[in-house]
């Protein structure tokens, strides 16, 4: 039996994986013009592989997270960071597009029930009313990766070919399961629990309706990141050397917004949730007017990121409704924001196609927090007195 270890060491074993999945899941998109080449395909045929990635998150946080159910959570973590790591590694070697295609669905299988296990084991080291706090120093390793994972595994793939942007994922990857092996506490799993335990949340209606905040409100977000670079070229006026800093002050954004706002969400969450909606509301709306300058586009962009924290509140929240579907609910989080992942971008592309420019994707980000915000207040007022006694 191995000696109990800090909180705080085994939230940066847990952080690390968040780091290693952040950076894969970001980079991807920034080695685009490098793999496309090598595969002997097209950059709108490689973005296919980008979606791949998507779908492999969407499909295996709800179907690991049930087949893993009766595991010990410390076991789970490794077996998954291993799965991931060995995927990233495939990716790397892929000699095709057919096999690249395979292997980025396979590294997204991992992703969702990963932070979703990782959050309750977090969450569990620490008081309740701490709870949410360390869910956002896990967290800090998904955001972390955008401000130096990502740059440097895009220098990398340039400097020593694309391929070696997913190995330095592979070996982030084994390094954590070192960490988590080495960290995390020993525990026997729960030989009661099943997969069918784990399903029965899903009939109940605060969850989708907190998985509906998080799909349609994170959303607003991503429609206005997709397109960032494009609005900087084409409406800033910055040259392409500025993308890559502009990119960094919005991970700058979240790094902070994961540190500061898990505060106010352990005491009290849902309107920490709501606030933080009515913000990126504000913030996206202002998204347009702040496109022709580049210092009000960098501080408009710091401030959109702070509402990224709206991932950890919502973690939490599924935590709290969840019941006997622990395990499930907390990974279910990730296909919630990767459905995000997928609206924000078509939502704004549909703006722009229409004529509206670059900067409407601000205007259609503020209508989809707002549009988070509409399921925000419904699940807060049919959260019943006896559902809050029973999550108490």
């Amino acid at each position: 039996m191995s000696a109990q270890r800090s909180p705080a060491l085994v939230h940066l074993a847990l952080a690390l994986g968040g780091f290693a999945i952040g950076t894969t899941e970001f980079a991807t998109m920034s080695l685009v013009p490098f793999f496309a080449p090598g595969l002997g395909i097209d950059e709108t045929t490689a973005g296919h592989v980008i979606s791949a990635y998507a779908l492999g998150v969407v499909v295996g946080a709800p179907l690991l997270a049930v087949l893993g159910a009766r595991m010990a959570r410390r076991t789970l973590l490794i077996a998954l960071m291993a799965c991931f790591g060995i995927a990233n590694a495939a990716s790397a070697l892929a000699p095709t597009y057919d096999a690249m295609l395979v292997a980025r669905f396979f590294s997204g299988l991992p992703h969702g029930a990963y932070f979703g296990i990782a959050a309750l084991v977090a969450a569990s080291l620490v008081p309740p009313e701490k709870r949410t706090q360390a869910i956002g120093r896990v967290m800090l390793g998904l955001t972390t990766a955008t401000i130096v994972g990502v740059p440097f595994a895009n220098a990398l793939g340039q400097w020593l070919g694309w391929r070696w942007g997913f190995g330095v994922v592979a070996v982030l990857a084994a390094a954590t399961m070192a960490m988590i092996a080495w960290a995390a506490p020993r525990d026997s799993g729960d030989p009661q629990a099943s997969p069918l335990g784990q399903l029965r949340v899903l009939r109940s209606s605060q969850l989708w309706l907190t998985l509906g905040i998080g799909a349609i409100g994170f959303g607003g977000m991503f429609a206005v990141y997709t397109y960032l670079a494009s609005t900087l070229i084409e409406v800033t006026g910055s040259g392409p050397a500025m993308v890559p800093v502009v990119l960094a002050v919005f991970g700058i954004g979240m790094t902070i917004g994961n540190i500061v706002v898990p505060r106010f969400a352990d005491r009290a969450l849902m309107p920490t949730a709501g606030g933080l909606l009515l913000w990126s509301a504000a913030t996206l709306a202002l998204y347009p007017l702040a496109a022709g300058q580049l210092w009000s586009m960098l501080a408009i962009v710091f401030l959109i990121g702070i509402g990224g924290a709206l991932g950890t509140v919502l973690q939490t929240r599924l935590m709290d409704i969840a019941h006997d579907g622990q395990s499930l609910a907390a990974s279910l989080n990730h296909s919630a924001f990767n459905t995000a992942n997928a609206i924000g971008p078509w939502a704004g592309g549909l703006a722009i196609a229409a004529g509206y420019g670059w900067t409407s994707t601000g205007l259609v980000g503020a209508g989809l927090a707002l549009g988070g915000f509409a399921v925000w207040a419904v699940a807060v007022a049919t959260a019943t007195p006896k559902r809050v006694a029973a999550t108490a």
